[in-house]
């Protein structure tokens, strides 16, 4: 894979407690998210958090990485659902910390049999940099995936 490189603009105005965000990507796939605080502490009410992005992140390059395991298997998939949670917690001496993606996946392949969907995620996920970034930096991920 090709050296990469994306990036993001973030504009903030304000105080923490008040303030407020929007998140714009350079390839123009998404425009002016807002998030704050409260989107990231409480109820979203319509707003983004960096947890939630990193969410997007998580699971679409996991689902990328499952469905190339198929495709290398014969198998390509006909559809993958994955929801994916991440999980910030306080951490004793060390304040908040994303510990933890919980990640679902259900899966419909013709000629996939469960053991087969096992290893393909059990590959993808080795094979996955968001998977192995938030492993390297402590947080635990848990992979579950089933057939349609």
């Amino acid at each position: 894979m090709p050296h990469i490189e994306r990036t993001a603009h973030v504009g903030w105005d304000g105080n923490l407690a008040r303030g407020a965000g929007t998140l714009d990507a350079q390839s123009g796939a998404f425009a002016r998210l807002p998030f704050s605080l409260p989107s990231r502490v409480g109820d979203p009410g319509g707003k983004t958090s960096p947890e939630e992005l990193l969410a997007a992140a998580h699971g679409g390059c996991l689902t990328m990485s499952v469905a190339g395991e198929l495709t290398g298997a014969g198998t390509p998939p006909e559809r993958i659902d994955l929801d994916c949670t991440i999980v910030m917690d306080e951490v004793e001496g060390q304040g908040h910390q994303i510990v933890g993606s919980q990640v679902a996946i259900v899966v419909r392949a013709d000629g996939v049999d469960e053991a087969s969907l096992q290893e393909a995620v059990a590959q993808a996920h080795a094979g996955c940099p968001f998977s192995q970034l938030l492993e390297r930096a402590g947080a635990e991920v848990s992979i579950t995936a089933r057939l349609a």
